[in-house]
């Protein structure tokens, strides 16, 4: 019996920790994301294939359509493994201006930035559960060369990605 009450105690405990990990709501992201989750969340998103090129850094927020991992020929291999029966895709932007970005996403996934064949670590990140529209985001640091935008472990087969001048 005892142990039963411990195992329930070490199972709640457990639980209570996890939940501090995943804040949740809107309110509970690092900064404000009001301009990131209007654009996620606006009507008229351009819907793009997994491996489009765009020429520049898209001036609105986008849905991608993802495909299984091993349909998504990323051209890198994600840093994090993909689950089975999860979902995978890329973009390609030509060019882009230096500066700091923050990259808002509609769902949690794995992402990966890759310049100039270097995977760019965030240099910020955000995020909360129990927000409509915004799920993640992270600033990164982009000079002004071409990079590829990576996204694997998807739940579904689109999400919304947002890539807009930080604030």
């Amino acid at each position: 019996m005892r142990v039963l009450a411990l195992l329930a105690v070490l199972s709640i405990s457990a639980t209570s920790a996890f939940a501090a990990e995943e804040p949740s709501g809107c309110d509970k992201f690092k900064w404000p994301i009001e301009r990131d989750r209007a654009a996620l969340t606006a009507p008229d998103r351009a819907k793009l294939a997994s491996g489009a090129e765009q020429a520049a850094v898209p001036s609105s927020a986008i849905t991608l359509g993802l495909v299984a991992p091993n349909e998504a020929k990323l051209p890198s291999p994600p840093e994090r493994a993909p689950k089975d029966g999860t979902f995978a895709g890329f973009i390609s932007i030509k060019a882009a201006k230096a500066g700091l970005y923050t990259i808002s996403l509609s769902s949690g996934v794995w992402v990966d930035l890759v310049q100039e064949g270097h995977v760019l670590k965030p240099v910020a990140f955000s995020g909360a559960t129990d927000c409509d529209g915004i799920r993640k985001a992270m600033k990164y640091e982009l000079s002004d060369k071409p990079f590829v935008l990576q996204i694997s472990g998807a739940k579904d087969n689109s999400l919304s990605i947002s890539i807009l001048p930080a604030q």
